[in-house]
């Protein structure tokens, strides 16, 4: 275990704004807090928060935040209150410390429902403070680090199954590719050991086989850059066993049918060169159709930025590259936590969720989700589909998860236009809402003012805001249908009825079988053949009252409608007495 010396000089050896003695305060804290606790693998408590802080700490993260990560499970698993680490750490951390309790209390429950609803606390939290998932994610990587010494094997798959679910993807979508792939690889090994154990064999021997043959290729790749005047670094890739078994997986086909296993990095100084480097590679070396992606132009939802090329390298080898700068190899490591520079302090204020278009998305998702298995199932949509780019006529680039369709554009560009949707041109032509996009594609929505999303759409929409969006039409017009049925109105008919036994009777009973609530009865006229009666109406639905007056006409009878007829009086009699007043 790294002593609190070790993990304060790790700290300093990035941030010259570190304050120690609160450092040294909450360690020695966190200490005396767990002091008679042990986990699972029978080692003192301390063990755990201490690793979650030296996590945050490789991710150069600030104070408060490793701070965080050495107090996270105070007031959750001790007698510590948040009105205590308030009183002790500020307002700061014990803000931060309660985000990632809150989370964290709801981990255990096994049902689908409670599933949901911690996915819902964890997205909600974040929104708030972004560096609650980051300590989230530390507590998590440690966790799973130490997975097998979990007594009970059901909680043991539970874990991972969530891990690759939830956290895995939300590390990716933060950029922290190293974390996303440890978390993928030890949930993968829970879940389908077999596998992996082959997977891990067959790279140890493409790897034994290729090795000089890797060291040749990486030779010419720096010699040929650096005599076109490129500043160059290299270094072998290696896909993890994970994503590798995702890929035979989605593409159908073996192992030994994967060209891009071992790849090469290239990192240059900058934007300039990757472009230059890309073009010397192209220009020397045959392209390998449909494999190439520009993610500096058009940077993923993450901010991940890299152009991805393969060829057909030395030696007829098939390899992939990868071109970035030093800086965006920074963020591919750390992600979200690569903007933490500490030149004047270390407060960050450049940084908000709400810069983060997938964060935004889902925190609409789930303002918008009628049912924690809604907003569950779409949020998972939105964070797994691969991206594809497309354009708006004025040039805005809108991303969507592969096979999204104009109907995810629309909602994308806002939800007034996707629920307003009638059709679409892509690059010029009428197409259908139903279409599938491809990158690159430029799309204009067709709106009209009388229109509304079907329920259909919800078949071919992808991504969960659109999803979300037309399920809350529906649900909102469904209740403002119901409301519409509540309402009450008043009104009056007066009717000419025959003058013989029952005719009163028989309109009383016409009126109540057609929901008509009678509020007041009054004779106004007797004649020799009629007696004229007068009926204030309290009706609830205008259709039965329609079928009121329709057989109300079948008998013959003479009558008159009088809407609105309190409200007309009262007005008479707010007139009459001002008159007296006056």
């Amino acid at each position: 275990m790294i002593n609190n010396n070790e993990l304060i000089n790790k700290i300093r050896s990035y941030n010259k704004f570190l304050n120690s003695e609160s450092l040294n305060k909450a360690y020695n804290f966190a200490l005396d807090a767990h002091q008679y606790q042990k986990r699972d693998e029978g080692v003192p408590y301390i063990i755990h928060p201490v690793a979650v802080a030296n996590i945050l700490t490789e991710l150069k993260l600030d104070s408060a935040t490793i701070t965080t990560g050495l107090l996270h499970d105070t007031i959750e698993d001790t007698n510590v209150t948040f009105e205590t680490v308030k009183k002790e750490f500020g307002d700061e951390v014990a803000n931060l410390v309660e985000g990632v309790t809150k989370i964290s209390a709801l981990e255990d429950r096994a049902s689908n429902n409670s599933k949901a609803e911690n996915f819902r606390k964890l997205i909600l939290a974040t929104s708030k403070d972004i560096r609650v998932l980051l300590v989230k994610l530390a507590d998590r990587l440690h966790n799973m680090r130490t997975i097998n010494f979990v007594k009970d094997k059901d909680k043991i798959i539970r874990k991972a199954k969530e891990t690759m679910e939830i956290y895995a993807p939300l590390a990716d979508r933060m950029g922290m590719n190293k974390i996303r792939d440890e978390l993928e690889d030890i949930s993968f090994s829970v879940l389908n050991k077999p596998a992996r154990d082959l997977i891990l064999d067959r790279l140890k021997f493409i790897k034994n086989n290729r090795e000089d043959t890797f060291k040749i290729i990486a030779a010419e790749l720096i010699d040929l850059l650096k005599s076109k005047g490129i500043n160059v670094e290299i270094a072998g890739r290696e896909k993890t066993p994970f994503s590798i078994w995702r890929k035979i997986q989605n593409k159908k086909i073996s192992l030994e049918q994967l060209t891009d296993i071992i790849g090469f990095r290239i990192l240059v100084d900058n934007i300039e060169d990757c472009y230059k480097a890309l073009g010397i590679f192209h220009s020397k070396f045959s392209t390998i159709p449909g494999k190439f992606k520009d993610y500096i132009s058009t940077p993923k939802i993450n901010k991940y930025k890299s152009i991805h090329t393969s060829v057909i390298g030395p030696k007829k080898n098939r390899i992939e590259i990868q071109i970035r700068t030093k800086e965006m190899h920074e963020f591919a490591e750390r992600g979200i936590a690569s903007h933490w520079k500490y030149k004047s302090s270390e407060k960050f204020s450049e940084l908000s969720w709400k810069e983060y278009d997938w964060l935004r998305d889902l925190v609409e998702i789930i303002e918008k989700g009628n049912s924690p298995e809604h907003y569950y199932e779409f949020t998972k949509l939105q964070m797994f589909h691969e991206n594809v780019f497309c354009f708006t006529p004025k040039g805005a680039v809108i991303k969507l998860p592969k096979h999204a369709t104009p109907i995810d554009f629309a909602y994308a560009v806002h939800t007034k236009i996707g629920d307003s949707a009638i059709g679409s041109h892509i690059n010029g032509r009428e197409l259908t809402l139903q279409t599938i996009l491809k990158n690159g594609d430029m799309v204009k929505i067709i709106t009209s003012k009388n229109a509304s999303p079907s329920l259909h759409w919800l078949s071919s929409a992808k991504t969960g805001k659109a999803r979300a969006s037309i399920r809350r039409y529906w649900q909102d017009k469904s209740l403002e249908n119901m409301k519409s049925k509540e309402k009450n109105y008043t009104s009056t008919i007066v009717v000419d009825l025959p003058h013989k036994p029952g005719a009163l009777g028989n309109i009383s009973s016409l009126i109540g079988i057609n929901k008509g609530n009678i509020l007041n009865v009054e004779m106004l006229q007797r004649k020799k053949d009629y007696l004229q009666f007068s009926f204030d109406l309290q009706i609830k639905d205008l259709k039965n009252f329609t079928n009121l007056i329709s057989q109300i006409k079948q008998n013959n009878l003479n009558f008159k409608i009088i809407r609105h007829k309190r409200k007309k009086n009262a007005f008479i009699r707010r007139i009459f007495e001002n008159f007296k007043r006056n």
